[in-house]
């Protein structure tokens, strides 16, 4: 769905972001793939994907922040990761993009997020180098994410765990509200408010 006239700052920002991932797009192409996108403002708690739905749009972020979540059998939420401003996510695997999704992907914050049909970008992109790149880049980050938690909560105590955070994602702190961060980080939010406190760390 084309965007709104009335939106044309936020689709210019929406272009811009396609065009600095895929260069190789000449201006004709890229405006009509941008077209094929529709800008969604969200509440906080809104749902972009439920567990059990497959995941058929790639979302960049305008405005706000996403959380990637699983519920496990007892409906207790397991946050796995955080989406900020400019962040292109979308179905890196071909599983991903066929079989029904095991987690949710919502707004943690009130957000702005372009929804792409992935067949849109694929059929626009999918011969480009820099798609190429770009899925590698995905999938390696993934990996490296994933090698990375294992090794934190194998290895490390809880306050181990806190400080890699603030070393690596301190930006996460002063967005996200303490009982999703303690769920990222495997413990209560009653737990890591005595962790902070202990810390010297005031707020939370």
């Amino acid at each position: 769905m084309p965007a709104a006239s009335d939106d044309a700052p936020a689709a210019a920002a929406w272009q811009r972001a396609l065009a600095l991932r895929f260069p190789e797009l000449a201006p004709a192409p890229l405006a009509l793939l941008a077209a094929q996108a529709r800008r969604e403002p969200l509440e906080a708690h809104a749902t972009l994907l439920a567990a059990g739905s497959v995941w058929q749009h790639a979302l960049w972020v305008e405005r706000g922040m996403l959380r990637l979540f699983y519920i496990d059998s007892e409906g207790r939420e397991s946050n796995k990761n955080f989406h900020a401003e400019d962040a292109f996510i979308w179905p890196v695997t071909e599983v991903m993009q066929r079989e029904p999704a095991a987690f949710f992907i919502s707004a943690l914050t009130p957000a702005v997020v372009w929804r792409l049909p992935h067949g849109a970008l694929q059929a626009a992109v999918g011969t480009l180098p820099s798609w190429t790149a770009l899925r590698l880049q995905a999938l390696a980050g993934l990996l490296d994410d994933k090698m990375r938690r294992e090794q934190l909560f194998l290895q490390c105590t809880a306050r181990q765990r806190y400080e890699a955070l603030l070393g690596e994602r301190p930006e996460w702190t002063g967005r996200i509200p303490l009982r999703h961060l303690a769920s990222y980080l495997g413990m209560t939010d009653v737990s890591l408010s005595r962790l902070r406190a202990e810390m010297g760390l005031i707020g939370g």
